[in-house]
């Protein structure tokens, strides 16, 4: 037997379901809405723990979705250091909590996020190494590693975004990662190498086509950090940027249908094989009308926020496709700023417009002729542009040469 019920349960405490609470009361919804987070904080941004909040620009208050007074404003019951253990999907559909309670719901979101991928080498046991997903592991880099000597695991968003910051903080910084340029997994190696040079220019030193090997230190805390290079570096300090996993253990327990990207398999909808029961953020694998019809995963604060909407809409009846172009930005410091629509999981051509000389540029990423990302550094207003031709998946043909042009208004393309 439950102990209460509610007629909407958001079960995660992350953008997507902070978003989902959101768009729930503004689209006219008046039943009861249980929000349930495990970490100790109410729904936050998440990109400012290895940026503005990581450099002590801005304060845990800044980073919130919403203050806590709105949440009481717009009667929205939200939990925090409460996970969910079971889902119970039969006649009676319940949600068993940490804190002994058991929920009955209507209609529910999961949006559990992901974990960490952590690296299972030898001395990874000792003091010093740090992972970074939430705001408590920024607060413990910042005390531990800013102004000492420092080593970052991994050549993407976090190792090059947190390199930049603790520069910033004083500290020296040794990047080691699997890739020959830093960012080029993404962006490909010309754009990769803008942003590699930023990094170095500020005092960044980055290894590349390299690996770790394993952690070296006395007293239980790390000091060096050895590559299958042989490489020997100081290390006061590490920080590993090695991805994340979707965090699917409650759904696979309540036998959801998986995907093969690890994420939850969820129809244009963001709506599971129950009725009723959405996923979003993370988790989600959804059958994208934007990707050409593929299932896809996509793992960022935008497309959780964005996503969080689309599952309340249809939660409310809406019958809403998810068909937002996936929006990305990143900051190294105040070095270089970039913001990216798609994403590309692959592309057979590249066009650059602009120049990297002079630091605005855009390059766009094509597929078989056809869009499928593009990347702004100064050049912002490229990216509407680039939203609208992804979304309408046309071959360009012989027109994807005037998007190298910087005089063609892309209007006309």
């Amino acid at each position: 037997m439950a102990d209460r019920h509610v007629d909407y349960a958001l079960i995660g405490g992350g953008l997507a379901a902070g978003n989902c609470a959101r768009w729930l009361r503004e689209s006219g919804a008046d039943g009861s809405i249980l929000l349930v987070g495990r970490e100790p904080d109410l729904p936050y941004n998440r990109p400012p723990c290895s940026k503005e909040y990581l450099q002590g620009k801005e304060s845990r208050e800044d980073v919130l979705f919403r203050p806590a007074a709105w949440y009481e404003e717009q009667q929205i019951d939200a939990l925090t250091r409460v996970s969910a253990m079971k889902l119970e999907l039969g006649s009676e559909r319940t949600v068993k909590l940490s804190s002994g309670e058991t929920v009955s719901f209507g209609k529910a979101l999961l949006a559990t996020g992901a974990n960490v991928r952590r690296l299972n080498v030898p001395g990874c046991e000792l003091e010093g190494i740090h992972y970074l997903r939430t705001l408590g592991n920024s607060d413990a880099i910042r005390e531990d590693a800013a102004g000492k000597r420092v080593v970052l695991i991994g050549g993407s968003y976090i190792a090059s975004e947190v390199a930049a910051s603790l520069t910033l903080l004083g500290s020296t910084c040794t990047m080691v990662m699997l890739e020959s340029v830093a960012l080029s997994r993404t962006f490909g190696e010309t754009a990769g190498r803008f942003f590699q040079d930023r990094l170095e220019e500020h005092g960044v030193v980055v290894h590349g086509d390299d690996a770790l090997e394993r952690f070296e230190g006395a007293s239980g805390r790390v000091e060096r950090v050895i590559t299958r290079a042989g490489r020997e570096l100081d290390a006061d300090a590490v920080v590993i940027g090695a991805g994340v996993a979707p965090d699917v253990m409650l759904a696979r327990a309540a036998a959801l249908e998986l995907g093969e990207a690890g994420g939850v398999h969820v129809n244009t909808r963001l709506e599971t094989s129950v009725p009723g029961l959405f996923a979003a953020g993370d988790i989600a694998e959804y059958e994208s009308v934007i990707h050409s019809g593929h299932r896809v995963r996509i793992e960022h604060w935008d497309v959780a926020f964005n996503q969080g909407k689309t599952v309340a809409l249809n939660m409310l009846g809406a019958d809403q496709p998810h068909d937002v172009v996936p929006y990305f930005f990143s900051d190294l410091a105040d070095w270089a700023s970039l913001e990216y629509v798609g994403p590309a999981f692959d592309w057979d051509r590249e066009i650059m417009r602009g120049s990297l000389d002079d630091g605005e540029f855009s390059v766009w990423y094509l597929r078989g002729g056809r869009l499928a990302a593009t990347l702004s550094v100064g050049r912002s207003d490229d990216l509407e542009h680039a939203r609208r031709l992804i979304a309408g998946g046309g071959d360009l043909g012989d027109r994807a040469e005037a998007l190298g042009d910087p005089s063609t208004d892309l209007s006309t393309i």
